[in-house]
Parts: C-alpha cells; sequence; structure tokens
C-alpha cells in the first residue's frame, strides 16, 4: 500500500493549486487555491471543493499544508473552513504572516465584485433589459479569511513534522525546505507510512531561481520516490537576470523624457517589492532621476510590512542597504498609499510618475483603475512584470489587443506596453530541470501540474529525454495509486 493522489487544481492549467493525499486513513491537502480565469468557470471550479461539506464537517479531511502564500495557492482556504474544515493549516512563518492580509484582500475583492455585479444587474433590470445572471454571492467573507488565521501552525524549515491524526506508523510526516519562489515558499517533502512501508512523495510548490533579489536561492530537491512538479515555464528559458536593472532605466528615462506615466500590474507580494529595491538601487547609483513612484495597493503596503519583519529570509541585496543604514523598502521619493482618495489623487498629476499596483493580472483591484486611466495615452508604458494566465487582462495587454474591457467598457490599447520577463520568480525549463536533478536517479513517476498544455509537453519531453523517467501530466479529477 502507499499513497492514494487525487488532482483536484491546477491539473491542466496554472491556477488554483490542490492535490488530495490519502494514506493509513488519513487525508491531506496540499495547497488550497484560487482558480483565476473566466467569471463563471472560476465560479464553478472554486465553489467545488476537494471535500464536500459533509466530509468536512464529520472530520474526513485531516490536514492542510501550505507550499506558499500566493493565492493560487491558498485562496480557497476561507471557503474550505467556513463549510467545516476545523483542522490545522500548516505553512512556514512568513507564508502564515501574508495569509492574513492576503486572505483579507481576496475576500475583500469578491465582496466587491459580488458588489459591483449586482448593482449592474439591478440597473439593467430597472431600465427593462434582461439582468442576466441571478444575484452573485461572494465565495466568502472578510470574517471567513480571518477564522483562517485561527488555524494556522508553523512549520519550521528542514524540521520533520506529523500532521495531525497521523503518528510514527501511519499517516503523514512533512518537511519543508526552501523553494526560493517568493518569501516563506517552500517545498514538500511527505513521508506516508502505511502497513510498515514508507512512501516519499515531494511537491514543489513553485520553484524558484536563482540570483533573484531579496529570496534566497532555492535548496536542491531532497530524495523521493514520487514527485509534483510545476511546470509554469516548462517550455521557454528566461532571460539573465542581469540586464533587469538597464532595461528598468531605459523605461524610466524613455516615458519620462516624453512626459508619459508607467503604469505597473505588479503583484502585491514580491514582485512588488522586488521593484522596489531595484528602483531604489538605480536610484542611488544616480543610473535615473528620482521620480515620484507610488506604491498604490493597500495589500502591498501590509505585505512589505511582513518583508521588513523576516529579515532571515533575505538574501544578499536588501542586507546590502541595511548594512549601509538604509531601509531598502524605503526612500525620500516612495510613497506608499492606502486611502481611495490617494490613489485618486494620482490621476490629477501631470507630471512623469510611476505607479506599481495590483492585482498582476489585471483582475481586480487599483490598477484597473490606473489602466483605465492611462491605457489610451500614446505617452504613457504599461510595464508587465510577471506571468499572465490566459484569459486575464493582463496576457490581452501582453498579445497588445487593439481594444480591451475594463469595468465591462471597450477601451482602445493606445498605450506603449512593455515586459520584464527576468522577474519571474518560477523556475524556466533548465532551472526545473536542474532542481530536481538529485532527487531525479530514484524517481518512479513525475506528474506535472501548474502549467499550460504547452509548457507541460515540453517539458514532459525534456524530462523523458534527459533522465529518462515516466512522466504524467493529470487531468482534474484523476486519481493516482502510489506504491
Amino acid at each position: 500500500m502507499g499513497i492514494r493522489l487525487h488532482f483536484w487544481g491546477a491539473a491542466g492549467t496554472v491556477t488554483g493549486s490542490s492535490h488530495h493525499i490519502e494514506c493509513a486513513g488519513q487525508n491531506v491537502l496540499l495547497d488550497c487555491g484560487l482558480f483565476q480565469g473566466r467569471r463563471r468557470e472560476a465560479a464553478d471550479l472554486n465553489s467545488h471543493l476537494a471535500f464536500t461539506p459533509e466530509q468536512l464537517a464529520a472530520g474526513e479531511l485531516n490536514a492542510v499544508v501550505i507550499s506558499h502564500a500566493h493565492i493560487d495557492h491558498t485562496g480557497v482556504l476561507p471557503l474550505l473552513t467556513k463549510q467545516g474544515y476545523s483542522g490545522p493549516i500548516y505553512a512556514t512563518p512568513p507564508t502564515i504572516d501574508l495569509c492574513a492580509p492576503m486572505l483579507k484582500d481576496s475576500a475583500f475583492i469578491q465582496e466587491s465584485d459580488a458588489e459591483f455585479m449586482n448593482k449592474r444587474r439591478s440597473k439593467r433590470h430597472s431600465i427593462g433589459v434582461d439582468p442576466g445572471p441571478e444575484p452573485v454571492a461572494p465565495l466568502y467573507s472578510q470574517e471567513d479569511a480571518a477564522q483562517v488565521m485561527h488555524q494556522m501552525r508553523p512549520l519550521e524549515l528542514h524540521k520533520a513534522q506529523l500532521l495531525a491524526g497521523s503518528t510514527s506508523d501511519a499517516g503523514f510526516s512533512v518537511t519543508m525546505s526552501n523553494a526560493g519562489h517568493m518569501l516563506g515558499s517552500a517545498c514538500v517533502l511527505v513521508d506516508a507510512v502505511e502497513k510498515g512501508k514508507h512512501t516519499r512523495l515531494l511537491f514543489s510548490g513553485d520553484v524558484g531561481r536563482k540570483n533573484l533579489p531579496i529570496t534566497r536561492d532555492p535548496d536542491a530537491a531532497p530524495l523521493a520516490d514520487y514527485l509534483i512538479m510545476e511546470s509554469t515555464y516548462g517550455d521557454r528559458l528566461h532571460q539573465p537576470a542581469g540586464p533587469i536593472k538597464q532595461k528598468l532605466a531605459s523605461i524610466v528615462k524613455r516615458v519620462m523624457a516624453r512626459g508619459g506615466h508607467i503604469i505597473v500590474p505588479a503583484f502585491a507580494v514580491e514582485r512588488t517589492q522586488q521593484l522596489v529595491l531595484l528602483l531604489h538601487e538605480l536610484i542611488d547609483a544616480k543610473e535615473i532621476p528620482e521620480l515620484p513612484i507610488f506604491v498604490d495597493s493597500p495589500l502591498a503596503v501590509a505585505v512589505t510590512e511582513v518583508f521588513r519583519k523576516h529579515t532571515e529570509t533575505w538574501d544578499d541585496e536588501p542586507n546590502a542597504f541595511t548594512a549601509r543604514g538604509e531601509a531598502p523598502f524605503d526612500w525620500r521619493r516612495l510613497r506608499y498609499t492606502q486611502t481611495v482618495q490617494e490613489s485618486k489623487a494620482l490621476n490629477d498629476l501631470h507630471v512623469p510618475y510611476l505607479v506599481m499596483s495590483a492585482s498582476g493580472m489585471c483582475e481586480a483591484g487599483r490598477i484597473l483603475h490606473h489602466l483605465k486611466n492611462g491605457i489610451e495615452d500614446s505617452r504613457n508604458l504599461i510595464l508587465i512584470t510577471g506571468f499572465q494566465a490566459e484569459n486575464t487582462l493582463g496576457r490581452k495587454l501582453v498579445d497588445r489587443l487593439p481594444e480591451v474591457n475594463i469595468f465591462g467598457e471597450p477601451m482602445r490599447l493606445r498605450a506603449e506596453v512593455d515586459t520584464i520577463d527576468s522577474l519571474s520568480g518560477h523556475a524556466d525549463q533548465q532551472e526545473l530541470l536542474d532542481w530536481m536533478a538529485p532527487a531525479a536517479p530514484g524517481l518512479k513517476k513525475v506528474f506535472l501540474v501548474h502549467g499550460e498544455p504547452t509548457a507541460q509537453l515540453a517539458l514532459k519531453a525534456k524530462l523523458e529525454e534527459r533522465y529518462k523517467l515516466e512522466v504524467v501530466i493529470p487531468k482534474r479529477g484523476e486519481r493516482f495509486e502510489l506504491d
């Protein structure tokens, strides 16, 4: 006997990470992430969890282990607890600290989105137009998000931990190692024991990269029998990280010269802090003028506080600032906006400036207002700095569609669009191959998740060629027996 593995999310797609494992009568979820995509499809997938409310109420789910705090890995936790799960949720200390503001923000966005859609429906009804679908309810509330935090339990890196309901003779223990993807991110090594037999399953979470600012390099993959591995960039290679600052400096100077604004859809976690640190380095080196820079995201403000707290996770770059008595995430002309009024005031600025705002895929939040006000001005530049999933507004901007919808209104894309891909926190094809190299000789099978089909097929071919491994691309709902 071994592990029974059921793929519930991030199977054949990038978002909604969730994998159910069972052994010795114990049930564990690896991640519990939000699916992001088309509204109706997302609502359907997110409302159907790996366990029914009846199963949760009966205590059939023993534990949840979270690889890192990104919403596509944590964003359905509040619904899980709302529907009856009362057990522990394990994560690293930085991940726990990040989840508090991130899940609250996710709930706020859902509440606001539901309110907006229902107001629009009511307006259509009042003028005699078909109002469309039934009223929308948020997936969960901010109170539901707060409940999750009471169930969080810390896991230190490199220390084995028995999960709730398990013993040394039956069930699961897990050991976390640094994934290098973002603050607190971890790979999860699961040791499953049943009838004296041990099976080791490694869940990569999201694998990071070497030599990125702030985050320490990922640990090498530990030995395992089976591997569940992400494949976000399984079909491509990143540009070298070296020229990032030079490109960023060039963009700033180019847009300033024509009097435009730089609008940066930036993930509130890691990407915003990376950009802040890089801009700080450029300003200190006098490679760009001290233009006004705004971080217009309450979530990013809260998250930056977590980054300031967990100095034990910092790499060389932020430590260099502290060594000379500077704060890496603060300087004179950098402003963190909090209120809606402060955000709206940016629309009245008629001087060049740079604004970073969430969400990173342009699907919600204040970035939509900045795009709406700046997308049709050719002096402006929209700087995309992260992965954009299919069907998101961010992907449409990267693809430079001549017209996109913002708040339901068609807008002409006249602003310049540029990208900086080298900041990606996801390992590329070669980096994934190198990361798993220590574990490869002992692996019986690899399951590729968290990737679009083209990326997964390309990585599958490389894995089979290089390591002669059996590689499976599971579909949502597929189950496997691991001996």
